[in-house]
C-alpha cells in the first residue's frame, strides 16, 4: 500500500475520505476527487482505494495480497495485529467481528479482491454515505463530499423535515440530498468490484438489557478504562472537562490513572445556584497531580453567540450551532497549556441513565414493581396521574405513532409524561413555518410511517438508541470544529463498547427515581471517591440560554434578514424577525427555535462545493 499524496499540515481529529473499488472506472472518479493536500491509499493494483484527509496518528493500515484493512480514528490496534487480520480475511463479512471487538471510535474500511466494505460506529458518531458518480458507487464519510462532486442542491422537502422539533427517526438520519444514501449506523456498505452495486449489511445489534447491575458494573468500568486509555496511552498532556458531575469526574479520574499528564477544566455557570465549581473542587482535592484551570464564568460565551460567523459545518444542520462558541471558547487556552486532546463527559447522560419508557413494558411484565417506581417518577417529574395512565395504556406501534404525529404537527407541545413513556417526543412545527413546509413535512412523515420500524421493539431501548444517535450527530460537528481550532475533542462515553456495556444493564436497575445514575456510580466505586459519587444534581445553564436570547437578539434579527429559508418558502421571515425583537416571547425558552436556526445557519454556511437550493 502506497501513499500518492501527502497532506501538508493536516491536523488530527478531522479525518474524512472517500473509498473506491479496484476498477478502472472508479479510479477515474477518484482522480477527480483528488485535490492539492489530499492523501491517497491504493489497492494492490495501484488504483486509488481511499482519498481524503487524515493525520498519521489516526490511521492504521494493512495490505496482504488482495486484502486490505484500514482503521481510521481512535483505536489501539497496531499494524502487526491488523496485518494478521488482513492475512486471514476470506470474506468481508468477517470484519463484523473485528468491528465488534475493538475499543475506541473509528471507521473500519476493508477491501478484498476489488470489493470494498465501509462502516462507521454504532453510536452514529462516525457516519458513512454513498452515491453513484459517473456510473460507479462511491462511499464517503461525509454526504457533502459526494453532493459537491455531483453538483447537487440540498432537497427542499428534506430541509422542511429538519424544521420539525424534533425530526423523528428515521427522517433525522437521511441525507439532505436524495441521491446521497446514508448508511444506518448499525450497517456497513459493501460495493461490488465493478462499483455497480451496493448493499447494506448489518454488523451491530444492541445487547438485550438483561444483565444485573452487580455483574455489569465491572464490565462498564473496564469498557470506560479502555476508552479513556485508548486516548491517553501515548502520554503527553491531555485536558478533561471537570464540571463536578459524575460523567466528567469519572473521565478525569480515569485519565489521572494513565501515562498522560492531566489538565482539568472547569467552567462555572453564571447562575448563583450553580454548584459545579464546588463539586469540581471536591474532586480536585483527590487529584494532587492534576492541574486545575477555572475559567471566568462571566467571560464564557452565551447560547446563540456568533451564529453569523459559523463557517465550519458539516453535511447537515444540527442544533449544536447554538452552543458552538461555548464549546470552543476554552480550547485555545487548554492547547496553550500543552494539551494535545480534550476529553469530555458528553454522552454520560445518554448511557449512564436511560429512558423511563422501559416502564411501559415493565408495567406489563412486573406490574407491582413498575407501579412503585412510577409513583416515584410522577413525583420527580411532576407527571399527572391521568397523563401517566394514558401513556401506559398507549400501545400504538411505531409506524402508527409516526402517522398520528403527522396529523398533529401544529398542536401544543406534548406533556413530558407522553414523551417519557412513549416512543419519544412527538414532532411539532411552529407558527413561523409556512403551510407549504408543513405539507412537505407531513408528507415525509406519512411516507416514513408506512415502512418505518423502531430501532428496537422495546420503546425504552428505542428511545435510548435514538437519543444516543441524535446527540452524536451534534458531537460529530463539534469534533470537527474543535479539530479546526487546533485541539481535538473525544467523548469516551460514546464509544461503542462503552455504550454496549451500559445498554446491557437491566433497566429496572439503570433508571430509578430513587438514585441518580446508579450504574455509573457502581462502576466507578473505588476509582472516583465516594464523596464525588454522591452528587445527585446537574447544572442546566438555563440562565445562559435566556441571557443569550436577550443579548444576541441583534444577531438573530440579522439572521432572518435575507433568510435563505424564507427565500425557499419554508418560513415566514416577518414572524421570525418579530420574535427576534421580543426574546421574552412565551415558548422561546423551550428551545423551539433551535431547529429553525440550525437550518438557516447551515444554509448560510454551505461550502462553495454545494449550492443553495432554488425555490
Amino acid at each position: 500500500m502506497t501513499e500518492l499524496h501527502e497532506s501538508a499540515g493536516t491536523g488530527p481529529g478531522d479525518a474524512h475520505f472517500a473509498v473506491f473499488t479496484d476498477h478502472a472506472d472508479a479510479a477515474a472518479v477518484a482522480r477527480s476527487l483528488a485535490r492539492p493536500g489530499t492523501r491517497t491509499l491504493t489497492h494492490a493494483s495501484g488504483r486509488p482505494w481511499m482519498v481524503g484527509h487524515w493525520h498519521d496518528d489516526e490511521v492504521v493500515t494493512a495490505n496482504v495480497g488482495g486484502a486490505a484493512v484500514a482503521v481510521v480514528g481512535c483505536c489501539p490496534i497496531d499494524t502487526d495485529a491488523l496485518r494478521r487480520r488482513a492475512a486471514r480475511l476470506r470474506d468481508l463479512a468477517e470484519l463484523d467481528a473485528l468491528a465488534r471487538s475493538l475499543p475506541g471510535s473509528f471507521h473500519l474500511v476493508g477491501a478484498l479482491d476489488g470489493r470494498i466494505r465501509v462502516q462507521g460506529t454504532a453510536s452514529g458518531l462516525r457516519l458513512v454515505f454513498h452515491a453513484e458518480i459517473d456510473g460507479v458507487r462511491v462511499a464517503a464519510t461525509r454526504a457533502d463530499t459526494l453532493a459537491a462532486v455531483l453538483g447537487l442542491d440540498p432537497d427542499v422537502e428534506r430541509l422542511a423535515v429538519r424544521l420539525m422539533w424534533p425530526a423523528p427517526y428515521p427522517l433525522s438520519e437521511t441525507s439532505l440530498w436524495p441521491a446521497v444514501t446514508a448508511v444506518p449506523p448499525q450497517d456497513a456498505v459493501v460495493v461490488t468490484a465493478d462499483g455497480r452495486t451496493a448493499r447494506h449489511t448489518r454488523w451491530w445489534t444492541p445487547p438485550e438489557p438483561v444483565r444485573p447491575l452487580a455483574e455489569a458494573a465491572p464490565l462498564i468500568r473496564t469498557a470506560l478504562q479502555e476508552a479513556v486509555g485508548a486516548r491517553t496511552r501515548q502520554g503527553g498532556v491531555v485536558s478533561c472537562d471537570l464540571s463536578g458531575g459524575l460523567d466528567s469526574t469519572s473521565v478525569c479520574f480515569l485519565a489521572d490513572r494513565s501515562p498522560a499528564h492531566v489538565v482539568a477544566s472547569t467552567w462555572p455557570g453564571r447562575d448563583p445556584a450553580d454548584t459545579d465549581l464546588h463539586w469540581a473542587e471536591q474532586a480536585m482535592s483527590h487529584l494532587p497531580d492534576v492541574k486545575h484551570v477555572v475559567w471566568d464564568a462571566d467571560a464564557s460565551p452565551l447560547v446563540y453567540e456568533d451564529l453569523l460567523g459559523i463557517d465550519d459545518l458539516l453535511d447537515e444542520p444540527t442544533i449544536g450551532v447554538m452552543d458552538r462558541a461555548r464549546v470552543l471558547h476554552h480550547l485555545p487556552g487548554l492547547s496553550a497549556r500543552g494539551s494535545r486532546l480534550h476529553l469530555t463527559g458528553i454522552g454520560g447522560d445518554h448511557v449512564a441513565w436511560c429512558s423511563e419508557a422501559y416502564y411501559h413494558r415493565l408495567a406489563r411484565t412486573r406490574p407491582l414493581f413498575a407501579l412503585r417506581q412510577l409513583r416515584g417518577f410522577r413525583a420527580l417529574w411532576q407527571w399527572p396521574f391521568a397523563g401517566t395512565a394514558r401513556a401506559l395504556a398507549d400501545s400504538r406501534p411505531y409506524g402508527k405513532w409516526l402517522a398520528d404525529a403527522a396529523d398533529d404537527l401544529r398542536g401544543p407541545l406534548p406533556h413530558s409524561v407522553a414523551t417519557g413513556l412513549g416512543w419519544g417526543m412527538a414532532p411539532r412545527l411552529f407558527d413561523w413555518v409556512t403551510p407549504d413546509a408543513g405539507r412537505m413535512a407531513r408528507r415525509a412523515l406519512l411516507a416514513a410511517a408506512a415502512t418505518a420500524s423502531p430501532l428496537h421493539p422495546d420503546r425504552g431501548l428505542h428511545s435510548d438508541l435514538e437519543q444516543i444517535r441524535s446527540s452524536t450527530r451534534v458531537i460529530r460537528q463539534w469534533d470537527r470544529m474543535a479539530a479546526r481550532v487546533g485541539l481535538p475533542m473525544a467523548s469516551p462515553f460514546l464509544d461503542d463498547r462503552v455504550i454496549e456495556a451500559f445498554l446491557a444493564v437491566r433497566p429496572s436497575e439503570r433508571v430509578t427515581p430513587w438514585a441518580y445514575k446508579p450504574v455509573l456510580s457502581a462502576a466507578m466505586r473505588g476509582i472516583v471517591p465516594d464523596l464525588c459519587l454522591r452528587r445527585a444534581t446537574k447544572a442546566t445553564a438555563s440562565m445562559d440560554a435566556s441571557n443569550g436570547l436577550r443579548e444576541h437578539r441583534a444577531d438573530l434579527l440579522a439572521l432572518w434578514e435575507g433568510s435563505r429559508l424564507e427565500a425557499l418558502g419554508l418560513v415566514d421571515g416577518a414572524e421570525l424577525r418579530r420574535l427576534a425583537q421580543r426574546p421574552a416571547s412565551p415558548g422561546l425558552s423551550d428551545a423551539i427555535l433551535y431547529s429553525t436556526i440550525a437550518a438557516e445557519v447551515w444554509l448560510r454556511g454551505l461550502t462553495r462545493g454545494t449550492r443553495v437550493p432554488h425555490p
